[in-house]
C-alpha cells in the first residue's frame, strides 16, 4: 500500500484528502484542504471522487484510512494512505481546521 508522511503531504500543491473518521471527528480538528467522507459513507459517495487525481486518505492513526485506501484502490483510484493520520499531523505541528 502506498502511504505518504504528513509533512510530505502538507508540502503537496492541493492535494485532494479524504478525512474517513467520523463527523464528530472531522469537526474537532482535520488537515486544513481535507474533505469529510466517513468510512461507512464511502462506497455511496465514491462518485464525489475524481479518478483522476491522487486521493489522499486520512483518518485518526492510519486504521481506517487503510482500509479506505484498499478498497478504493480496488476500485481504480491512485489511493494514498496517510501514515500516522490525523494525530500524526498534530504531532507534526501542522494547522488544523476546527469547525464550529
Amino acid at each position: 500500500m502506498n502511504t505518504i508522511d504528513t509533512k510530505a503531504l502538507s508540502e503537496l500543491t492541493n492535494p485532494v484528502i479524504i478525512d474517513v473518521r467520523e463527523p464528530f471527528e472531522y469537526v474537532s480538528g482535520h488537515a486544513p484542504t481535507a474533505d469529510s467522507i466517513p468510512l461507512g459513507e464511502l462506497v455511496a459517495r465514491v462518485e464525489e471522487l475524481d479518478r483522476d487525481n491522487t486521493v489522499y486518505v486520512i483518518c485518526e492513526s492510519g486504521g481506517r484510512s487503510g482500509q479506505a485506501v484498499e478498497w478504493l484502490n480496488t476500485q481504480g483510484f491512485d489511493a494514498v494512505n496517510v501514515d500516522g493520520g490525523t494525530s500524526a499531523w498534530r504531532n507534526a505541528g501542522l494547522p488544523v481546521k476546527k469547525e464550529s
